[in-house]
């Protein structure tokens, strides 16, 4: 993966499970205006962004047009440096608009997960303070205008920018796409001005006032245990985590990169545009959110290159009943990440999409994402049983109970240093040290790092199981009952149980066309794993709760399991 690190560069030394990213090529020193300015420059004809479903083509220089306009508009409204914006909607021409925008003026983007409901928007809107909102009208089951008039009914009578709202105090300004005009609301529209000379030299010098180490962007974590933080990212952060991504995949001008992601999550915003935007490849959206036969029908049309997804976005394509159909011999590349891919979908991602230098990352966003990724070349086995080898610029080692590196293939603690770590978490300190101790981003996630510096995921600390006394990864039983043909989706989860604990729990979606039973999933198990792996209580599923980036919700599962059996979460301690 790293063009300029030999293989025995990226090893753990002295037998301990630490290994350290090359330091070359340096790292990049430059903000994201900065970073969009050099792409319009170098390549100012060539298309950037196509939204396919918005039927919006734009060149560099367009694309950056568009956003010295809007950030005219936002500046007309006195928001500046280090003042917080939100953008709340699904992937769209104005969201990503927005997001260099507010990095022209020094704002920070804040991202608002387009699922959130009303306590969750107002938790968010608050922990922060946002002054202003950029928000859709409204997003399948999510009428956003409405659920923001529901927490401030003061907008229908009061001028935009005026007094504010009691249960929202500092929200000044509500900016919302699309044309039709709501009481105290301002039309993003309406706020693209047409800045002079003179506008863009004002814009010039705000830019010129930034630093890469400047607060530009909080995203708050995925909410897997229902407790999202708002981890808090520099320029420097996001600008070079995006740059190596594609570096990894061998990045040119020339890639199409179809980005089927939430903008709104690192993977979309840092991974995919950041990414681009650092090579001059193309931006493709194909709509507002994911959807099997939109992706295919965008990939094959506009002949992307790369396509980003998380392993069920994989399969949900490929199950698709015309598959065949779609012509996607241009793919080459690409990232699959945010869960394990079991390796009968990697073959067919590898021959059936022609994805043959498909990567694995991991990461977390607290770690703007990427710390470790596969490179384009690693062996398939290598791609679905590891998470490839630790990133330019980046330290990583596995850590005990008590904090001391563990020895190659010992299971512990992954903790992550570097530029890639994020400020902090936004007005948390006690969290914040918490996590972040002496540099070091102490993950959750339990991992093994083998004698050639690869990296596995065994699961979350958090996540593990004490059943009896033994200690039992839900990942690796996950991973082996994927295995069995007729499951698509399993996840495995603790739940309370008084004699032994906790007993395992595991929820299941069986594939198009194929069923089974819980004695059927038992006996696939027998003699194969041990007997106090095999889970207790065996469920069957048409979808699991998923966050918006496709990773499994366990508590809520687990809440869910709970009620059914009739258990109290005191029976855990017993």
């Amino acid at each position: 993966m790293n063009s300029n690190a030999s293989p025995a560069d990226l090893r753990p030394q002295g037998g301990l499970s630490y290994v350290k990213g090359t330091q070359v090529p340096p790292l990049l020193d430059v903000t994201i205006p900065a970073l969009l300015q050099a792409a319009a420059q170098r390549f100012p004809d060539r298309t950037a962004a196509v939204f396919y479903s918005h039927d919006v083509i734009w060149s560099w220089a367009e694309f950056a047009r568009k956003v010295d306009a809007f950030a005219f508009g936002m500046s007309k409204l006195g928001l500046k440096k280090g003042d917080r914006v939100g953008m709340w909607g699904p992937n769209s021409p104005e969201w990503l608009v927005t997001q260099f925008a507010t990095a022209r003026l020094g704002l920070v983007l804040v991202n608002i997960n387009p699922a959130y409901r009303l306590s969750e928007l107002e938790f968010a809107l608050n922990k922060v303070g946002c002054r202003a909102i950029v928000t859709a009208e409204q997003f399948k089951s999510s009428n956003y205008v409405a659920m923001l008039r529901e927490l401030a009914p003061e907008l229908s009578s009061r001028t935009s920018g005026s007094s504010t709202s009691e249960k929202l105090p500092h929200l000044e300004f509500v900016i919302k796409t699309g044309n039709d005009p709501e009481p105290g609301m301002l039309r993003f529209g309406d706020l693209n001005g047409s800045p002079d000379a003179k506008d863009i030299a004002a814009l010039d010098a705000l830019t010129a006032e930034l630093h890469p180490d400047d607060a530009i962007n909080i995203q708050f974590t995925s909410g897997t245990t229902g407790s999202p933080k708002g981890a808090t990212l520099t320029h420097r952060n996001i600008v070079n985590n995006g740059h190596f991504t594609v570096a990894a995949m061998a990045f040119t001008p020339d890639d199409r990169l179809c980005i089927a992601v939430p903008l709104y999550h690192c993977f979309g915003m840092v991974m995919g545009v950041l990414g681009c935007v650092s090579t001059g490849a193309r931006m493709v959206f194909p709509g507002e959110g994911f959807d099997p036969r939109v992706t295919l029908d965008t990939i094959a049309n506009e002949r992307c290159t790369a396509l980003y997804g998380v392993p069920s976005m994989f399969a949900a394509m490929l199950d698709v009943a015309n598959f065949s159909s779609y012509d996607l011999k241009s793919l080459r590349t690409g990232v699959m990440a945010g869960a394990p891919c079991p390796v009968e979908l990697m073959k067919r991602v590898n021959s059936e999409m022609h994805m043959s230098e498909v990567t694995i990352c991991y990461g977390m966003t607290e770690t703007s994402p990427v710390s470790f990724q596969s490179a384009i070349d690693d062996p398939l086995e290598r791609r679905v049983s590891t998470v490839g080898r630790v990133h330019p610029h980046v330290e990583v080692k596995i850590v005990d109970s008590d904090g001391d590196t563990v020895p190659v293939g010992v299971a512990g603690e992954i903790c992550t240093r570097g530029y890639s770590v994020m400020l902090g978490y936004w007005d948390d300190d006690k969290r914040t040290r918490e996590s972040v101790k002496d540099g070091w981003m102490h993950t959750g996630d339990l991992g093994v790092i083998d004698e050639e510096g690869f990296a596995r995921i065994v699961g979350r600390l958090k996540d593990m199981v004490i059943r009896g006394g033994e200690n039992i990864y839900p990942r690796e039983v996950e991973e082996f009952l994927i295995k069995n043909p007729k499951i698509r989706e399993v996840q495995v989860f603790g739940v309370p149980d008084g004699h032994f604990g906790e007993e395992l729990c595991a929820f299941i979606v069986c594939r198009e066309g194929q069923s089974a039973d819980e004695d059927e999933i038992r006996a696939f198990c027998k003699d194969k794993i041990s007997h106090y792996k095999v889970p207790k209580y065996i469920r069957f599923r048409q979808e699991l709760p998923m966050t918006a980036t496709g990773k499994a919700q366990k508590f809520k599962m687990r809440e869910e399991m709970i009620a059914e059996l009739g258990l109290t979460t005191e029976q855990r301690s017993l």
